[in-house]
């Protein structure tokens, strides 16, 4: 039985409460572009970089084959999902599933290196740096486990399910919870060294972005947080019409997200200003998906079957690709391409200058979870517990 972790956002009736966060900092904020990538084509938090802009650092073949699978039901014989986004390190895949545990998988072969039972599971996808492990389970417990081991090193516990990836800040890990708190944990040891106070029912469930000493915070409020990184204090609070699931993308101060009411919004997050909003003319619905962010466009999946992509300046639509199912997972950029999975099933290459399909594969069941890209890889799992891996298949 697949256990659910709800993925709603409920608006809270203490209206005292969320006028006391909504007071915004005077003057403006100096926010700068997504820092320049080093040579590691790791995917090491959930939209593989602290800005969250979805963008592989290495490519794919123009034919990707199925290098290997992990089934969970193979391994443990459970029925169970992936829900969450691999993160991949060192040559390492780390993921936890909906109901049993969270494994590390070789990714050359998908060879079980360790893996650590749960009765809660996980919805959020895992962090790694400097030989440690960040996730949080649908119990609301973060762990720190040893990258090589698996070991526990460190726990804290919330009061609600963690679906928030964490990020990185410094020598600390940022997460949210849906008991809406957003927190700053030391990374070698677990203090607390602030929490930021969300007070609505859901809470925070997008993953913390980060661009520069700040990060942003799309909530079930229906606000953009920016949150100081160093103290934990609130710098803007940005009205944005609905409440939020999807992390926010961040690019030039600017950050890009979806929300509840059929829209996605480019918010200059300095002045507190939002420069476009974007609804489908038609197919207005619900997005969950988070975006990725080029230098031209924003790409985004909708629960209207839709994966689009419009001009990233002034917001119009450039193209749209139908598919037989929500777009629940997040698209990620590689090279010339645009991957993501669909609730029918498939795995979707689309081409990112057309938006025409250049490739797909037929998984059978669901897919929630976003990809994963490193070292030539693509790794993503599906509603039936399965864990696939694309690339280029060794010569024998």
């Amino acid at each position: 039985m697949i256990r659910r972790v709800a993925r709603r956002c409920l608006r809270s009736t203490s209206h005292a409460l969320l006028i006391a966060m909504t007071v915004s900092a005077i003057g403006s904020l100096s926010l700068a572009a997504e820092p320049a990538t080093t040579d590691t084509t790791d995917w090491p938090v959930f939209r593989g970089s602290a800005s969250a802009a979805g963008i592989a650092r290495t490519n794919l073949p123009e034919e990707p084959e199925l290098v290997w699978e992990f089934s969970v039901e193979k391994e443990l014989g459970k029925d169970t999902s992936f829900d969450a986004t691999a993160a991949i390190v060192n040559g390492v895949v780390y993921i936890g599933d909906m109901d049993s545990h969270f494994y590390a998988l070789r990714l050359a072969d998908g060879k079980l290196l360790w893996k650590v039972p749960s009765e809660a599971g996980f919805l959020a996808a895992a962090a790694v740096r400097d030989g440690r492990v960040f996730v949080g389970d649908n119990d609301g417990v973060f762990f720190c486990f040893d990258a090589a081991t698996g070991e526990e090193l460190w726990r804290h516990a919330t009061d609600l399910p963690i679906n928030s990836s964490a990020n990185f800040y410094q020598d600390s890990v940022i997460v949210g919870s849906q008991d809406g708190t957003l927190h700053r944990f030391r990374r070698d040891d677990g203090t607390v060294l602030w929490k930021y106070l969300v007070p609505v029912e859901g809470g925070i469930q997008c993953s913390p972005t980060i661009s520069e000493d700040f990060t942003f915070v799309a909530g079930c409020d229906a606000k953009l947080h920016v949150v100081n990184l160093a103290d934990g204090k609130s710098e803007r609070v940005v009205e944005i019409g609905g409440p939020a699931l999807a992390t926010p993308a961040a690019r030039d101060g600017v950050a890009y997200c979806g929300t509840y009411r059929g829209e996605i919004l480019a918010i200059d997050a300095g002045e507190g200003r939002i420069d476009w909003r974007y609804q489908h003319p038609r197919r207005r619905t619900e997005y969950r998906s988070s975006p990725a962010v080029t230098d031209d466009l924003v790409i985004f999946g909708g629960q209207n079957k839709l994966l689009e992509a419009i001009d990233r300046n002034s917001g119009e639509p450039v193209w749209s690709f139908r598919t037989r199912g929500r777009v629940d997972s997040s698209p990620v950029v590689v090279g010339s391409r645009v991957f993501v999975g669909s609730g029918d099933g498939r795995l979707y290459a689309v081409d990112l200058a057309s938006g025409e399909s250049v490739w797909d594969y037929d998984a059978g069941g669901g897919f929630y979870a976003s990809a994963a890209v490193a070292d030539r890889r693509l790794v993503i799992g599906n509603t039936d517990g399965v864990l696939y891996c694309f690339g280029e298949k060794p010569a024998k």
